[in-house]
């Protein structure tokens, strides 16, 4: 006989029947019939809900289907319940009732309706039509494994266009043997944490987010100082330490690549010290009016592990990142992962492996660097017009700009923003709480994030919020 719930009538309905009711026939109807009150007084089961079928209900709760139909015709007869030819039996809305079970929503919070918060591509110009066709000819090609287990590695298929697609566009020294796919560079980054131990030296003013990810972890963090160069290497005869975290091909948020010389230090304090040099290349991808920074680890693939993600070039819903490590670090960073891929979806990883095999990857990332490139025009523009006396910087490259403003102006600059419904970050957000707060007041706008259709509004917004001059 087919059960309720192979039979697609309804939904399942947890009742508990005692074992005395069920022993005896005579308390069976009665515990039944108090059993669905008690679901309907306390909110269980709402006003309108469907019950199942006589027959498929007593089939689950392995009683006589006369005695469950006998409950349903009191219920019905005491107000409790309806049944319509048709309709099936159902809960009745019956007035006085206690109140119906809903969904409590959380405190409501007045959301920004603008918002020029950095590290998000604009979603609206996800290449949905693109993704879809790699997806259909990822899961029509994809082998029986991929729907098994998964490698910690990531998928063959993925490790093998991001090497060919890294060394051709950033640099990167590699093999896809010495690929881990991640959820994100933070995952990533928490994986690496996990597996060197040990402190680590992270950019003076630097993503937060990152800062307690490793904190998380157990691992603490020193700050280095930032100049026009750059990241300061540490010293190599001071404190031990197991990484330096750096973003050398644009420094967020201050903006600005890392100095040639400084990049060269860093490797040196790497091979002096045994420390590795964790590299974020978070939008390397983006870049207008400079030649193409390449990767860092492309000078010393045994001293830096090159991190990765399409959370800015494609969208942070799309979950894949990936970690490009020395040979040392392989098996420490898979002993953390774990044995099976628990991270990251394989069909994504498929699908991204053809989205970028079939030239798709670089034809968005052409289209979206000449869409940034125009937005990042416009704000200088407008701000020159509006606001000339704040000084823009960090807009060579990258997804967002440094607005510079005078001393003392940045918590009521973000107060009038927050007024005008504009969600921007404030500069000294991002500063290490152990690191000397030598940057000027500033706001860090991500001019990526609005939609194109909001983005005059929100620059609107932005210069309504900005000390005068």
């Amino acid at each position: 006989m087919e059960s309720w719930a192979n039979s697609g009538l309804g939904r399942d309905l947890h009742l508990e029947l005692t074992a005395s009711g069920r022993t005896r026939s005579s308390g069976v109807r009665a515990h039944l019939i108090s059993a669905l009150r008690e679901s309907i007084r306390s909110g269980r089961l709402v006003a309108g809900t469907t019950l199942p079928p006589s027959r498929t209900l007593a089939l689950d709760l392995g009683v006589a289907r006369n005695t469950v139909a006998e409950a349903y015709s009191e219920l019905v007869a005491e107000g409790w319940l309806t049944a319509r030819q048709g309709s099936g039996t159902r809960v009745a809305d019956r007035v006085g009732e206690a109140p119906r079970r809903t969904r409590t929503p959380a405190a409501t919070v007045a959301r920004p309706t603008l918002s020029l918060m950095p590290g998000s591509p604009d979603v609206a110009e996800f290449p949905r039509a693109a993704w879809m066709t790699s997806a259909r000819r990822a899961l029509t090609a994809a082998p029986n494994d991929a729907f098994g287990p998964g490698d910690p590695r990531g998928r063959t298929e993925l490790r093998n266009a991001l090497a060919e697609y890294l060394s051709r566009a950033r640099g990167v020294r590699t093999d896809p043997d010495r690929i881990v796919v991640s959820a994100s560079s933070g995952h990533g980054l928490w994986l690496l944490a996990r597996a060197v131990q040990g402190p680590m030296a992270v950019e003076g003013y630097g993503l937060h987010l990152h800062r307690e990810l490793l904190g998380d972890a157990g691992v603490a963090t020193v700050p280095l100082q930032l100049d026009t160069r750059g990241a300061q290497p540490p010293d190599a005869t001071g404190q031990r330490l197991s990484a330096c975290l750096l973003t050398p091909a644009h420094q967020f948020p201050t903006g600005g690549p890392l100095h040639p010389d400084r990049r060269t230090a860093f490797v040196e304090w790497a091979r002096t010290t045994g420390g590795i040099v964790i590299e974020d290349d978070y939008d390397g991808e983006f870049r207008y009016d400079r030649q193409p920074v390449g990767a860092l680890q492309g000078l010393a693939p045994d001293r830096v592990v090159y991190l990765g993600t399409v959370s800015k070039s494609l969208s942070p819903a799309i979950r894949v990142g990936w970690m490009v490590l020395p040979e040392r670090l392989i098996d420490d960073v898979l002993a953390v992962k774990g044995v099976y891929e628990r991270w990251v979806s394989a069909t994504d990883q498929l699908t991204l492996a053809d989205f970028i095999e079939r030239g798709a990857f670089d034809r968005h990332v052409r289209r979206m660097r000449t869409l940034y490139r125009r937005r990042r025009d416009t704000l200088v523009e407008t701000l020159a017009a509006r606001a000339p006396h704040v000084h823009v910087t960090g807009i060579a490259a990258g997804l967002h700009a440094v607005l510079e403003l005078p001393t003392g102006t940045e918590a009521a600059t973000l107060e009038r923003a927050a007024s005008l419904g504009l969600a921007v970050e404030g500069l000294r957000t991002f500063r290490h709480p152990d690191g000397p707060a030598n940057r000027p007041d500033g706001l860090v706008v991500g001019y990526s994030t609005p939609s194109s259709a909001r983005f005059s509004a929100t620059l609107d917004a932005l210069c309504r919020a900005l000390p005068t001059g």
